[in-house]
């Protein structure tokens, strides 16, 4: 009867967490691939969670378990009426606002019934198990341990298994399959539970030592401390994905990295014997937290390691989910308090969620959610006795001298550098190593940080302060031009003086640059620089170009190749960005350029199948979030799309320049399944550092050889053959794994970086970067 129990349990935490990735990457593509999808939904599963714990624990309170089951029975027939599950055509998202309620409505729609169907299961079988007079049913909470096994498996399951072998129809018609299969299953344990009512000596409570759980009151700062520890972790979880997706890609599979952690701990914890000692966890901790306030520091400093910073931030993030969770654990409540105990757990899930998902992004400018709840978490830590009794005599002086004054120094090292070079006598101050008295300041701070680990409060307002200084580090972000956040990200518009230019930053990437110089405005920079790919592309098809389509517009840095005649659409899903390469303070690219210039707002797949009409000399693909591309672009279905919008000889060109993700084996993989030629440039920058010219990687397709014959017959363009053995991407699969470039990159924890950082940054010209 266990294993029937916890199987039911498995198969439904399966289906649950299938449907999340599933359905996100059903409509992923509606959206323009950006990472803030997977955060919404997880908010809105939250909810659903939310919503069946506390239809769990009235329905049981209220009716019974008898009824209870019918009740519940009945619900799981009714949710039938929506599979298998799919977006309807009907839905389209909106172009000029925030696209969150829409996606929230779809969800509710197309997913809600079911999946609040599913969320109940948890809480209401372990409280039909310990009606049933088992002997393990005194304790029932290691069947949560089965649940968040169930819930593990099915989330890495989606991406690594069912993703690879079966297109998204065919993932729908056998989630449907175990759906009904669960119903089977969810009756049989109502049955047992109804034919195995204990007898009145089975129903008494046992004591503790026999397996039950102590009956302690139940009181309000015990509920609240139980939200507390769940909002962390949950808040955390948003925070750590959309820091990887931002970067990487918004894809099933690192949306499922960090989920995954998160869902382990719970396994871990809830088991019926430990794996991992909870006061191993309790004491990594604070090393943890204070090391990765540093690297955030660093990161901000050498921003190509991306690799180090995600492995610490999901290390920290694991330990910390450990440390709060275990704590739940340790507090579990008797049994007669189970569905409540799970109904707080999911409230505090959802505050963490909303806050990260829909309050962030209206009150911060910057991603401050994931440190905010670093320090969050320092704070919910259980409070211990210092190991050295003299420093519960020193701590107080430690922490009012050391931490205020490591963020004046901090402070003033900054504002000096910022401000105080223009004045001759502040310039005058010997500060110029200003990198390394940051150092000293945070090794300091780190260092009583440490020390205070024991007191929760005087802890968390030292790694507060660590993160504080850390922040100093990047001069840039406190002066920018212009700040905006949407649900696509946030956009900082930026001077930069050593060259002379503004530029358009969105995440931590560069999405166009123009002068300010006289004479220069005009001039295309960056990745689109006249001397590059972009500006070759041009010239060899100067003479035949009439009708330009550009997806992402950016700064709208391309508008600098048009002529009279000719008309450049645009096509940018982030009404933000219009406003800022219109905004003639910032960016004149749009306003200077003498050929037709219309943007269309809405996502560019979406836009172009809106219009048929259209026929294109050039259509260039240059949509970016980040420094992720929007990998359903760059699928079969999209490929022959853009084609398909082309004139006779007319050519697809594609910006390709990542950090991370190679996606020139999967153009060619497309071109070769289209029957396209395909050519690609790998350009250096190679101009000094005052061009503007960046590093890219173009790829341009074309119907036959002939229409790109120009710049096959240039040294700087080379043939792109397909990969032997490749599976072709399409609208229902990606494997962003082979197209991963990471490098190992450890070395930015070396003690002599920092004098290299700044030897090269000298030597290059970019003193006032620091």
């Amino acid at each position: 009867m266990r294993f029937f129990f916890a199987f039911t349990l498995l198969v439904s935490a399966i289906l649950l967490f299938v449907v999340e990735p599933m359905f996100a990457r059903m409509v992923l593509p509606m959206l323009g691939g950006a990472p803030a999808v997977w955060n919404t939904c997880l908010v809105f599963y939250q909810t659903a969670l939310l919503a069946g714990y506390v239809y769990a624990h009235i329905s049981g309170k209220y009716l019974g378990p008898r009824r209870q089951a019918v009740l519940h029975l009945a619900l799981l027939g009714l949710a039938c009426i929506v599979l298998p599950l799919g977006v309807s055509a009907a839905w389209s998202p909106p172009v000029n606002q925030n696209p969150t309620p829409w996606l929230l409505a779809v969800l509710a729609a197309s997913v809600g019934l079911p999946f609040f169907a599913l969320s109940a299961s948890a809480p209401m079988i372990q409280s039909w198990f310990a009606r049933t007079g088992h002997p393990r049913a005194a304790d029932p909470y290691f069947l949560y341990a089965s649940s968040n096994l169930g819930s593990l498996i099915g989330l890495l399951g989606y991406p690594l298994v069912l993703e690879r072998v079966l297109p998204l129809r065919g993932q729908s018609l056998w989630w449907a399959a175990g759906y009904g299969l669960l119903m089977l299953l969810t009756l049989g344990c109502a049955i047992v539970m109804w034919r195995r009512r204990a007898d009145a000596r089975a129903q008494a409570d046992p004591p503790a030592a026999d397996g039950g759980v102590e009956d302690r009151p139940l009181t309000w700062r015990r509920r609240l401390r139980w939200v507390a520890l769940a909002l962390v972790p949950s808040s955390l979880l948003l925070g750590v994905t959309t820091y990887m997706s931002t970067d990487l890609a918004a894809l099933p599979l690192l949306w499922a990295i960090p989920l995954s952690l998160y869902l382990l701990t719970f396994v871990l914890v809830f088991a019926r014997r430990r794996i991992v000692p909870h006061a191993l966890m309790v004491g990594a901790q604070p090393l943890l937290l204070v090391f990765l306030a540093g690297a955030f520091f660093l990161a901000g400093l050498h921003s190509s390691q991306v690799a180090p910073m995600l492995a610490l931030s999901l290390l920290a993030f694991f330990v910390t989910a450990m440390v709060c969770h275990g704590e739940l654990a340790g507090d579990r409540p008797h049994r007669r308090h189970l569905t409540e105990f799970y109904l707080w757990l999911s409230v505090g899930g959802v505050v963490g969620g909303a806050f990260n998902a829909l309050l962030a992004p209206l009150i911060f400018t910057d991603v401050l959610e994931l440190p905010l709840m670093l320090a969050a978490a320092c704070l919910v830590r259980p409070a211990l006795q210092p190991r050295f009794r003299w420093l519960g005599r020193a701590e107080w002086a430690l922490f009012l001298v050391v931490v205020p004054v490591g963020l004046i120094a901090a402070a003033a090292i900054r504002w000096q550098e910022s401000v105080g070079r223009h004045i001759p006598r502040l310039a005058e101050l010997p500060v110029d190593n200003a990198i390394q008295w940051l150092v000293i300041a945070m090794l300091a701070v780190g260092g009583v940080a440490l020390l205070l680990q024991y007191r929760p409060i005087r802890f968390g307002l030292a790694v507060v302060a660590l993160l504080v200084i850390g922040r100093l580090c990047n001069e840039q972000e406190l002066r920018p031009l212009f700040v905006e956040r949407s649900f696509f990200g946030i956009l900082r518009v930026e001077h930069d003086p050593d060259y002379g230019a503004n530029t358009l930053v969105h995440g931590r990437i560069s999405h166009g640059m123009q002068s300010t110089r006289p004479g220069q405005q005009g001039e295309p920079l960056t990745y689109y620089h006249r001397k590059g790919p972009a500006g070759q592309i041009f010239r060899a098809l100067d003479g035949r170009l009439g009708e330009i389509g550009v997806v992402g517009l950016g700064t709208g840095s391309l508008a600098a190749y048009g002529r009279a005649g000719q008309r450049i659409t645009f096509y940018e899903i982030d009404p933000a960005v219009e406003e800022i390469a219109r905004d003639v303070r910032f960016f004149t690219y749009l306003a200077d350029c003498r050929a037709r210039v219309d943007v269309i707002l809405g996502d560019a797949r979406l836009q172009l199948a809106r219009r048929p009409q259209r026929r294109f000399d050039l259509l260039v693909i240059d949509a970016f979030s980040s420094d992720a591309i929007p990998v359903h672009l760059v699928t079969r279905e999209a490929v022959r799309l853009y084609v398909d919008r082309l004139s006779p000889r007319g050519v697809l060109a594609f910006h390709i320049s990542n950090q991370h993700l190679d996606l020139s084996p999967v153009l060619g993989a497309l071109a070769a399944d289209a029957g396209l030629t395909a050519l690609i440039a790998e350009d250096g920058d190679g101009e000094g550092p005052d061009s503007g010219k960046f590093a890219s990687t173009w790829v341009v397709l074309a119907r036959s050889r002939a229409h790109v014959e120009a710049l096959a017959t240039s040294d700087d363009w080379n043939d792109l053959p397909p990969s032997p053995g490749r599976r072709l991407w399409t609208d229902d699969f990606l494997n962003i794994v082979d197209v991963l470039g990471w490098e190992p990159g450890w070395h930015w924890l070396s003690p002599n970086t920092w004098l290299d950082w700044q030897r090269e940054e000298r030597r290059e010209g970019f003193e006032g970067e620091f």
